[in-house]
């Protein structure tokens, strides 16, 4: 059975990759086949073989597919900027048409667990009026949340969970990724967000001194995400 999620956060440098690579790796320690997707990313460094994310190197090294790096990041941009800006300086038409295709691709590959990574939080910006989420939808993919857990996740965690139905997606499952370890009464706001997000949390991730994608499966239950383990 093959089964493919979108990757999305409450907001950007809350550990989307970190998650996503532990889920990539959790996948493939239970014996299944990999593939994933950072479909556009900005903040890239140039190298001789061209422009590089380390997102996207990251989720590359977690695929047990044989992946070139431009099937899983076909648009990558030098600024650390939003997307849609980096696509218009670079003079490209960033939209959902451009982008379906090279995730689709990497969908068809049929690896038994797909993960498509977005970038920042559920509404990042594309071309004209589009948005990141609108590609989510018209792959119509599951959705996995990354909770950056710090002081304000609940009302930006509930708020995207109400995006995710309204645009008529599941919301599959939700990460907690403790990246203020120091929150004022994290025990409470953890249960806050367990009461009130309409999925499982498939796991809580501390504040690692080294957050391997090794290290990061440990804290996750893949199982949780009923897709036939």
């Amino acid at each position: 059975m093959t089964a493919a999620f979108f990757v999305t956060g409450t907001d950007t440098e809350v550990g989307k990759t970190t998650i996503a690579a532990g889920l990539l790796h959790a996948a493939r320690m239970a014996g299944l086949s990999t593939a994933a997707a950072k479909p556009v990313a900005s903040g890239c460094s140039k190298t001789p073989a061209g422009l590089r994310n380390d997102d996207a190197i990251a989720l590359l090294g977690e695929c047990s597919l044989t992946l070139d790096y431009a099937e899983v990041n076909p648009f990558a941009f030098v600024p650390a900027i939003a997307p849609h800006l980096a696509a218009r300086e670079a003079g490209v038409v960033l939209d959902v048409e451009a982008l379906r295709g090279p995730v689709q691709a990497i969908l068809d590959k049929g690896a038994d667990f797909t993960l498509v990574e977005g970038a920042g939080g559920w509404r990042v910006p594309l071309a004209g009026q589009a948005a990141l989420s609108d590609l989510a939808i018209s792959l119509d993919l599951p959705v996995i949340l990354v909770v950056g857990v710090r002081l304000g996740c609940i009302n930006h965690a509930v708020l995207t969970a109400e995006a995710i139905a309204r645009d008529g997606l599941t919301l599959a499952g939700w990460v907690a990724n403790v990246i203020d370890p120091e929150t004022s009464r994290l025990e409470e706001n953890l249960a806050t967000l367990a009461e009130r997000l309409p999925a499982p949390c498939l796991g809580r991730v501390p504040r690692l001194v080294k957050a391997t994608p090794a290290a990061v499966a440990e804290c996750l239950d893949l199982a949780l995400l009923e897709f036939g383990l």
